[in-house]
């Protein structure tokens, strides 16, 4: 398995695992040079969505994948972990609904994550 495989496969699984929703894996890369990917989940409440993150880091971690940068966990409203060429956004419902980052990266390629979720086991 290629290892941006491997990475999207172990972020969508922990969203997956927290019964993350709506989650979603864009392939930016043709459109931007910040990063390659943006994987936007949403959560029900706050501690939810701070659930959400915590898993993804934990298992990126375990992996020996580190987040580089990470925002607004203190209100786990919209929370931001970027792993590189991977940016991951875990919101809250009603904020991902608010911000429609989907409709503003309409342009990506949506990736289907039933490959990652099946593609390895945690």
């Amino acid at each position: 398995m290629e290892d941006i495989d491997k990475r999207i496969s172990i972020i969508v699984k922990a969203c997956d695992d927290k019964k993350a929703f709506n989650i979603k894996t864009l392939n930016i890369s043709k459109l931007t040079s910040i990063a390659d990917y943006f994987i936007i989940a949403s959560g029900n409440s706050t501690t939810q969505v701070a659930a959400i993150s915590d898993e993804i880091e934990e298992k990126m971690s375990d992996n020996g994948f580190n987040v580089f940068h990470k925002e607004g966990y203190r209100s786990s409203r919209w929370i931001l972990l970027d792993f590189g060429d991977i940016v991951v956004h875990v919101f809250h419902r009603e904020d991902r609904e608010f911000y429609n980052l989907e409709r503003l990266w309409s342009d990506g390629e949506e990736i289907d994550n039933d490959h990652f979720l099946n593609a390895i086991k945690l």
